[in-house]
């Protein structure tokens, strides 16, 4: 009996110090940005931290949530009921609504069991020490190289559990090799994808990324709650959280907004490695990527928030890189389009 109580113990303290740890972390990373934003527009009024020490404290149960309304406040330059901090979203929101399903999109080879869709750029998968072809055919390593630069001369491997960028490796026929892979460990290999002109004019050498939020509500039904450009910096070979440039897609025009942000938060109204400048410019084809992501987001609603990283191809198709069934990055949303989610009920999910 004593070790059974002894055990419990040890659990319950165990998790009160890494929720602990979780929210130091956050509120680290939220004051680092309120700072850059600071240096730059000036002190936030206090008003508006009264104001998030309040909501987080009643609305959201507690304050350790009120640092990522403080970074919201001072972009918005006021306060709006309804934002979700990030923490509240990944300590809350998160296992409320998602569950252990939230991990599905960490296995990249399930993408087309799930999805079966062309939209995804995916060639074939290693994983558990198998090579499959994209319908899940087992390939002798010998067959490996063939099947993969059937189409193009670049392949892209991603890995298990990657994300923010990092993972993701380049391979042509002479630097491949089944060994490299082996040693990776499990991933998704996807064709290189050819980038519409209209991406290709901010950043030649990388792809970018459209990132479309969607939810299901409790009816069952999807949609479209938040949109951003990343586009990456000079160098990169591949967007990553590190360097890329983030901009908000307005969700009816699909228009840029003027303003791209950098990795500290601080804002830019042009890409500064090209030029090019954000305002006035309209994302190809963008109700076929709004369709697309209702469209894969119906196929599995138990996933009920999901981030869709995607792009429109040289030929106007829609390739889908991606999913985030987990912690899809909301702040930023949250920050420069928000609040995105404030008719979903998620402020109450903390009473349960």
């Amino acid at each position: 009996m004593k070790k059974k109580i002894y055990s419990k113990v040890k659990k319950f303290l165990k998790r009160k110090i890494n929720t602990r740890k979780y929210h130091l972390r956050h509120r680290d990373e939220a004051k680092e940005i309120l700072t850059n934003l600071e240096s730059v527009k000036g002190k936030t009024n206090p008003q508006l931290i009264k104001l998030s020490d309040e909501y987080a404290r009643d609305v959201l149960g507690s304050r350790v949530y009120a640092p990522w309304l403080y970074v919201c406040s001072a972009v918005a330059g006021d306060f709006k009921e309804g934002w979700i901090p990030d923490n509240y979203y990944g300590k809350v929101v998160i296992p409320a609504i998602k569950g252990n399903y939230r991990t599905l999109g960490l296995f990249k080879a399930l993408s087309n069991q799930l999805f079966q869709n062309s939209a995804f750029p995916d060639v074939a998968y290693y994983v558990n020490g198998l090579f499959l072809e994209r319908n899940y055919t087992i390939l002798d390593e010998r067959e490996v190289q063939e099947v993969l630069f059937k189409n193009g001369e670049v392949v892209v491997y991603k890995l298990e559990h990657s994300a923010r960028g990092e993972g993701v490796f380049f391979f042509d026929k002479d630097s491949f090799d089944t060994k490299k892979i082996q040693k990776l460990g499990n991933g998704v290999f996807q064709n290189y994808i050819e980038q519409h002109p209209f991406f290709k004019e901010f950043m030649p050498s990388s792809v970018a990324t459209l990132r479309l939020t969607t939810i299901i509500d409790d009816s069952g039904n999807p949609s479209v709650r938040a949109c951003f450009l990343r586009t990456a910096r000079s160098g990169d070979t591949h967007v990553n959280s590190s360097s890329g440039i983030l901009t908000s897609v307005n969700l009816k025009t699909g228009e840029l907004d003027a303003l791209g942000y950098l990795r500290n938060w601080r804002t830019v109204d042009r890409h500064p490695d090209t030029d090019i400048v954000f305002a006035g410019r309209r994302i190809p084809n963008f109700d076929s990527c709004v369709s697309v992501a209702l469209e894969l987001h119906r196929l599995i609603p138990y996933v009920r928030c999901v981030g869709w990283d995607m792009v429109v191809d040289k030929a106007n198709d829609i390739k889908v890189m991606e999913w985030n069934g987990g912690h899809n990055g909301i702040i930023f949303s949250e920050a420069t389009q928000g609040p995105c989610f404030s008719d979903l009920g998620w402020e109450k999910l903390w009473q349960r």
